[in-house]
This record gives structure tokens, sequence and C-alpha cells, in this order.
């Protein structure tokens, strides 16, 4: 189940704030699903990582979707945010085996009804996504093709939310058990090993030091 407060996106960082926060994150282990991974904390900070349209272009040439980076507009940029949203909204539908929203999936589903990135074999086990001046809008159509896959099957029952207290991150639960609890284990989940970890040996302390008072006091 998703964590039940959400708080408005803001383009406002604390200045505190990791020096890496604002990277693109490619964790979620769908193409969709990583756009939503675009906004940073959504239950505490809720931080933006799309905050200009270079970003939007340099995100779109990370997620291998275009190469080089596109110019991206202030349009297309609000265009991509509006659509992540979208997507978010059905994620936290499904979590919460909900029914989704009607806006969301008229969002999703514009955007799928648009042709998208066509694919170029260049090689025996080689392919890319041609080059195109509608190259920001067919990759959101084929950001927008995948949510449709993901949350149109069974795979809708498989997206999580990172247990982590410190990430909001969503991701697609591949084990065996579906029982995956972090979005990533070499991050979040191997914090919560170390924490766990060290609230173990402070308890074991914390015995040790009351069981030698006892016997010093008796």
């Amino acid at each position: 189940m998703a964590r039940a407060l959400v708080q408005p996106v803001t383009d406002c960082l604390d200045p505190e704030a990791e020096p890496d926060e604002l990277e693109p994150r490619f964790a979620a282990g769908r193409l969709s699903l990583d756009l939503a991974l675009t906004v940073g904390e959504r239950w505490r900070r809720s931080f933006e990582r799309l905050r200009t349209p270079s970003d939007l272009g340099r995100w779109l040439e990370l997620a291998g979707l275009v190469s080089p980076a596109p110019t991206v507009g202030p349009a297309e940029l609000s265009a991509a945010r509006e659509l992540r949203e979208a997507i978010f909204g059905l994620a936290r539908r499904a979590m919460d085996g909900r029914p989704a929203m009607a806006s969301d999936l008229a969002v999703v589903n514009e955007w799928a009804s648009r042709p998208d990135l066509p694919p170029w074999l260049t090689g025996i086990g080689r392919t890319v996504h041609r080059p195109s001046p509608d190259a920001v809008p067919a990759a959101l159509a084929t950001i927008a093709r995948d949510a449709v896959d993901l949350f149109g099957g069974p795979l809708a029952a498989r997206v999580r939310e990172c247990a982590a207290p410190d990430c909001s991150g969503l991701f697609l639960d591949g084990s065996r058990a579906g029982a995956r609890r972090w979005c990533s284990m070499t991050a979040c989940g191997n914090r919560a090993k170390v924490a766990a970890y060290r609230r173990r040996r402070a308890g074991a302390a914390r015995h040790e030091r009351n069981d030698r008072e006892r016997v010093t006091t008796g």
C-alpha cells in the first residue's frame, strides 16, 4: 500500500540536500516508473528533478530514448510532467487496489495514441531509436505505451513503493515471492540493513550495561 501523505511537487530544494539528489534515477525496472522517479521524496520534500527543459532532454538521453539529448521547449517539459503525474496516480491506485482516475487514464491514453519512437536496427544485437524532429513527443508516447502495457496487465499488481523511510521510489517487483521492499538493494536496502544492525548493536550494548549495573548494585 502506498503512503497516505503526498506533498505537492516543488522546485525548491533544501540547501543542505545531498549534491546528487537531483541526478536522474533509473532503478524502477520500467520506463514509465522511471519517469515517476523524477520527483524525489513525494511524501516529505517532494522535490522536482526535471527543473528545466534541458533536464528533460538529458533525462531522455540517459533513459536511452534519444541520442543526443534533444532540444526541449517549456511546453514539452510541462507535458512530460503532466504525463509523469498521471503515471504516478495510476501507480498509487494500483498499489492500493483502487480503480484508476479517469483523468490519469485520459492523459496516458492520449499520449499512447501518438506515434512513438520507431526502432532502427543497426546490426545484429543492436538497435537504436532514429532521430526525429518530433523526438520529444515521440519519446513521451513511448513512455505512455509502456505505462499502458504495465498497468493494463498482471504486472500492475507488482508495482511497489520503496519501504525506506527516506525514499518514495516506485519500482516493479520482479522477485519470485513478490516480497521485495527496496527500490535498490545497493542503496536503500543496504542503508536499511546497516541501520538495523546498528540498532541491534546499540540494544545489545544497553543490555550489557544494565546487566553490569545490576551486578554492581546487587
